[in-house]
Order: C-alpha cells, then sequence, then structure tokens
C-alpha cells in the first residue's frame, strides 16, 4: 500500500440546497477539466483528465448518544498521465 499525502481538507455544516448547489459547481468544473479549491488561505488546483474512476459509497456508523451518522461518499481518483480516450467505439 502506498503512501497517502493530505492535500487539503474541509468539513462545514451546510444546507440541503447549499451542498446541491456546490456540488453542481464542481461538476461544472470537472467538466471543463480544471478544479480550483480554495478556503481562506489555502487553495489548490486539479488538473482533471480525460478518464476517471468515480466511486460511491454509503455507511452507517452508530456514534452512540448521537445515534446513527449517514454518509453518502463521492470519490473521484484518477493516476498521473492517464491519458486514456473514452470507451472503444467500432467506426
Amino acid at each position: 500500500m502506498g503512501k497517502e499525502t493530505r492535500l487539503f481538507k474541509s468539513e462545514e455544516r451546510k444546507s440541503r440546497s447549499e451542498v446541491s448547489a456546490f456540488l453542481n459547481q464542481l461538476a461544472d468544473k470537472i467538466n471543463e477539466g480544471q478544479v480550483v479549491l480554495r478556503q481562506d488561505k489555502e487553495e489548490i488546483t486539479l488538473t482533471m483528465p480525460q478518464s476517471l474512476i468515480l466511486e460511491i459509497q454509503v455507511e452507517d456508523e452508530d456514534k452512540k448518544r448521537k445515534g446513527i451518522q449517514h454518509s453518502l461518499e463521492v470519490e473521484i481518483k484518477w493516476f498521473d498521465h492517464d491519458d486514456s480516450g473514452g470507451p472503444l467505439e467500432l467506426g
């Protein structure tokens, strides 16, 4: 297993409509090929390749007194220099 380095992290409470708006903006930026994440003085720019790995995971975690915490995790992954195009097509 390789070494993992955290480059940026943010966690904040938002309304459902705020989360939806953020995810729509994020989707547009991914489609454009570049995502800039900014919080206070921290900023990271991600160049998105054509080929991405999309992972969806749903979990429940018992937080004892607080009850069950539900999570929907959306993870987007890619490798450097992975310039593979779309699916194979016959011409």
